[in-house]
């Protein structure tokens, strides 16, 4: 595989909570600018039509990422007024669970008991997302998670914003430009909390953050080759995988797995 290992700083237990809720801002800002949020729509409409129940199964959620925009998107179109959207992560984090199951968005929710991607329960039918996650797993993890939706004959929907097609080499260059990104990217994050401002203009913690783990994700994402390993012996009647890259405000990646 092309794809390295690398640690990412948001991988650690050690690392704050309120720096990794931070970051996660940051990317939400990042995914709306690079059209994410009507990417991930039109994708989750076809794996829709391939589901039993009108539900997104969030995987890996963390602080809630783009979903939150997304599923609003969903919901504005015609027929999907009832869709939920249920966000998971295997370490809750309960603070942002607890504020979005305050909300007042309908059909909202997020589980503050731990779920396992590789290990989803059947209470949890839906089509089920991860959402620039992907990456973070190894490849045994990896392939659990393709197989446990294709055993549960539910849909799968994986999307990465890096396709890692270029030498790897490439990303470290990329690095400082990350950096600076980080600072415009600031400018347009909601809520903009006081933390946000000191740490990203007066101590720029932040986009050092952003930097490292912005660069080793795209070194960590699983190319369409790499994925081609993943699913080997994944095949299966009833049950079809689709790859394939979006273009486009840059290039990503998808895999979508739906049952037939």
């Amino acid at each position: 595989m092309k794809r390295i290992h690398l640690f990412e700083l948001e991988d650690f237990p050690w690392f704050p909570g309120w720096l990794r809720t931070c970051l996660t801002r940051l990317m939400v800002v990042m995914h709306r600018a690079i059209g994410s949020p009507q990417q991930l729509s039109k994708l989750l409409i076809r794996a829709l039509a391939h589901s039993r129940q009108p539900r997104i199964v969030d995987l890996c959620s963390g602080s809630g990422g783009p979903m939150l925009e997304v599923l609003a998107h969903l919901q504005r179109q015609p027929g999907n007024s009832d869709l939920a959207l249920v966000l998971t992560d295997l370490y809750p984090n309960i603070e942002v669970a607890e504020a979005v199951n305050r909300s007042t968005p309908p059909h909202l929710s997020y589980r503050t008991t731990p779920v396992d991607a590789s290990q989803v329960g059947a209470d949890l039918p839906g089509v089920r997302t991860m959402t620039g996650s992907f990456h973070h797993m190894r490849p045994a993890l990896a392939r659990a998670i393709l197989q446990n939706a294709r055993d549960s004959r539910q849909p799968i929907c994986i999307y990465e914003m890096s396709d890692n097609s270029l030498p790897t080499a490439i990303w470290w260059i990329s690095l400082p430009l990350i950096f600076v990104i980080a600072f415009f990217l600031t400018l347009f994050v909601r809520p903009l909390t006081w933390r946000q401002v000191v740490f990203t203009f007066l101590v720029p913690i932040i986009p050092l953050c952003f930097a490292w783990d912005g660069a080793v994700s795209n070194a960590r994402t699983y190319t369409l080759r790499d994925m081609d390993d993943l699913l080997a012996g994944l095949e299966t009647e009833g049950y079809t995988w689709e790859k394939g890259r979006i273009t486009g405000r840059g290039t990503k990646l998808y895999l979508l797995g739906l049952p037939t």
